[in-house]
């Protein structure tokens, strides 16, 4: 132009007012994504979650199905275990042992239970404080109905007895998956 008009722009400053535009876009579009909730399950529950066993006689599977090969038999009604994936019958658990194996939804219960795992017995306080005064002992092995956490504390009812301890002292209470899920094995040309 003679001088007159807009003023022309060099090419480097409007490649970066695209690269801004564009990275500001990138932004827009994907801030949603990123502050969206995990993933819907089957259930609508999360996962990894807790969940114990409904009856004494629960089959584990290799698989989500019956027709998988049965692993072993739960034989401890209430027993905690975690679920780590799950599809609308089947559930993938890990129990307190490490053991991982497919149960069928019916045969677990949203009671919130808690095990004992370490050797020892544990004190149960009064009230979520070292110097409290104990109320009871829960034995090795022992499961609890776990009432509720806070502060890193988590009351526990065994035997009509209530009672305070510290939540890293059960299975049952960490966020964290606690068994180690074996990955996906690659899927293969045929």
């Amino acid at each position: 132009m003679d001088g007159q008009g807009e003023p022309k722009l060099n090419y480097s400053v409007k490649t970066a007012t695209l690269i801004f535009l564009t990275a500001l876009l990138v932004v827009v579009v994907c801030a949603p994504i990123a502050h969206a909730a995990p993933r819907q399950t089957p259930s609508g529950q999360p996962v990894p979650r807790y969940v114990s066993l409904k009856f004494g006689k629960v089959y584990a599977r290799a698989g989500p199905s019956e027709d998988h090969k049965l692993l072993w038999v739960y034989q401890v009604k209430g027993l905690p275990v975690q679920v780590v994936a799950e599809n609308s019958e089947w559930r993938r658990i890990c129990d307190p042992d490490g053991g991982m194996a497919w149960v069928h939804r019916r045969l677990t219960s949203g009671e919130n239970m808690v095990m004992r795992k370490q050797p020892t017995p544990l004190a149960l306080h009064k009230k979520p404080k070292a110097e409290a005064a104990i109320v009871a002992y829960l034995n090795p092995r022992s499961l609890a109905a776990l009432i509720r956490c806070e502060d890193g504390w988590c009351k526990v009812r065994a035997d009509r007895v209530t009672g305070w301890a510290p939540a890293a002292q059960f299975w049952g209470t960490s966020d964290a998956v606690q068994c180690k899920v074996a990955p996906r094995a690659p899927a293969r040309g045929r």
